[in-house]
């Protein structure tokens, strides 16, 4: 796959009017007062990058090489957390403390993670590399590479085509197919149960009843995502 270049005025756009690129490069700036042990300005540019493009990173913030912060509006980025290599962040993330942890308290995100808008990434818990953190999540829990973490609290889903290239039995299902089967399968059933007590007594559970509640649970509870 290629890639195209940018025009003139997409990269004066990308480098003057992106506030995600302003709230990195101000953000290198006040890390390297921070390091230099200077008082008081280090906080004071951050307070400013925050005023200016709506993105807070604390100055001890240890942030990686092309990272991007697309949109950027709301994201917190807490004193101890680590931002890997080419990380992309969205808008509205949190990388933050539980409040119950002392020294390191944030997290560590690995290279080449996406984190969707709206995450929250708490405490010293370490993030794999090429991980995909789902719009929403509450992540408080170590997540390993190569991994999708969604809900609240994170859940992690297994990758669809492990490291060694065999896809597991579940990667071949159809598992939306499967469920709405089932739930076909399951309104016969309780027609047919409805019936039987209209015209008879009750009979024994029916075995398609059970496999098809048991594909519409597996499916309600992550399967197939």
């Amino acid at each position: 796959m290629t890639t195209r270049s940018l025009t003139p005025a997409e990269r004066f756009e990308e480098v003057f009017l992106s506030p995600g690129r302003q709230a990195l490069a101000l953000h290198h700036l006040a890390r390297a007062l921070y390091l230099a042990r200077l008082p008081l300005l280090p906080r004071l540019l951050s307070w400013v990058n925050r005023f200016l493009t709506g993105i807070e990173i604390h100055p001890g913030a240890r942030i990686g090489r092309g990272v991007r912060s697309v949109h950027g509006m709301g994201v917190v980025i807490g004193e101890t957390a680590i931002v890997g290599d080419h990380v992309t962040i969205r808008e509205g993330v949190t990388l933050g403390g539980t409040g119950k942890e002392t020294g390191k308290r944030h997290p560590s995100i690995g290279d080449r993670t996406v984190i969707g808008p709206g995450a929250r990434v708490l405490g010293n818990i370490t993030i794999g590399e090429d991980v995909y953190i789902g719009a929403g999540s509450v992540v408080l829990g170590d997540v390993p590479a190569n991994r999708t973490a969604i809900g609240v609290p994170g859940r992690v889903i297994e990758p669809l085509v492990p490291a060694n290239g065999d896809r597991p039995d579940d990667a071949r299902r159809d598992w939306q197919a499967e469920t709405i089967r089932s739930l076909f399968e399951r309104a016969r059933c309780l027609e047919r149960e409805i019936e039987s007590l209209r015209t008879g007594p009750k009979k024994s559970p029916n075995t398609a009843r059970a496999l098809a509640d048991t594909v519409i649970e597996d499916f309600l509870h992550g399967a197939g995502i």
